[in-house]
């Protein structure tokens, strides 16, 4: 990994207009990309369109792109303007009528680096509660010029084992676009385990504004350090956040101390310790509603 600079384009995403959140979506990450130099800039969630889809999956698959499509073509003119590499969420129209993931592509100067299908919908995003999204399965990380990216998307982001798993493929930096809508202490929480868990940079980019649904995003999107500190943090308005990523982050406990790190949680893991980990399973609590996990 190479020393780079980090960014979060937050903003409001306007339901179901597309080309306004366009507009919005190239205002933001050129302003950032003028002030800050970022070689890398993580836009929110379903920039587009918005979260929740007006019109129900009918109308969202509709709205949609297939990858490669319209909206790929236009990140990839964004890049390679200016020069930066893209973490660019948008729903992606399937292959079959009916048919949507909520994706995110990596985009560089030279082109489209890889894509990612959320593997963990959210319960009211799930086709099962009558939601739009179908899930993909694959773990994302990517090598660029400046450093090994992953993706994971807001919900995803709650589990351990697809950080862990990714991470384990050698992301050194982890991208978490999102349209989080619980608390702050889950959101706050979850990016900086994930972060100090696995040892890698986490970008979380949150959105703001009101959702179709009636939910308000808070915003708040950060960026971690492997030992878990926060190194910026947006507000709940549109902005954008940046840090500087350096190499080898934990050869101290903590950035600017001068107590050695001797631990690494990838090397260090007791395997033999976690039979079952990956058979089905519930909490021992019951939740106000289970949504078939499908």
């Amino acid at each position: 990994m190479e020393s780079f600079i980090a960014a979060c384009a937050q903003f409001e995403i306007l339901p179901m207009r597309v080309e306004d959140n366009l507009q919005i979506a190239w205002q933001t990450i050129k302003a950032c990309k003028d002030a800050t130099k970022a070689d890398l800039i993580v836009l929110p969630e379903t920039f587009t369109t918005g979260f929740t889809p007006i019109g129900g999956l009918s109308a969202l698959w509709e709205a949609a792109e297939p990858i490669p499509g319209r909206w790929s073509d236009i990140g990839e003119k964004w890049a390679k303007e200016l020069d930066t590499t893209l973490c660019f969420p948008v729903y992606e129209r399937g292959e079959q009528k009916g048919i949507v993931y909520n994706s995110a592509l990596l985009i560089g100067p030279s082109g489209i680096l890889g894509s990612y299908r959320k593997t963990h919908p959210f319960p009211t995003e799930r086709l099962a509660a009558n939601g739009w999204t179908t899930r993909g399965e694959i773990p994302f990380c990517v090598k660029t010029p400046f450093a090994n990216v992953g993706i994971v998307i807001c919900y995803d982001g709650d589990f351990p084992e697809l950080a862990r798993v990714t991470a384990m493929k050698g992301a050194e930096v982890i991208c978490r676009p999102s349209a989080f809508l619980r608390t702050f202490d889950q959101w706050e929480l979850t990016n900086r385990a994930r972060a100090y868990d696995n040892h890698v940079y986490w970008i979380a980019t949150n959105t703001v504004g009101k959702d179709a649904s009636g939910s308000h995003f808070f915003g708040s999107s950060m960026i971690i350090h492997p030992s878990g500190q926060k190194l910026a943090q947006a507000r709940n308005g549109n902005e954008y956040i940046w840090a500087t990523l350096t190499p080898d982050p934990i050869k101290t406990i903590y950035p600017g101390s001068s107590i050695p790190q001797w631990f690494d949680h990838i090397e260090d893991r007791n395997i033999r310790s976690y039979e079952g980990i990956l058979e089905d399973g519930r909490s021992a609590f019951d939740p106000a509603k289970r949504i078939p996990n499908e």
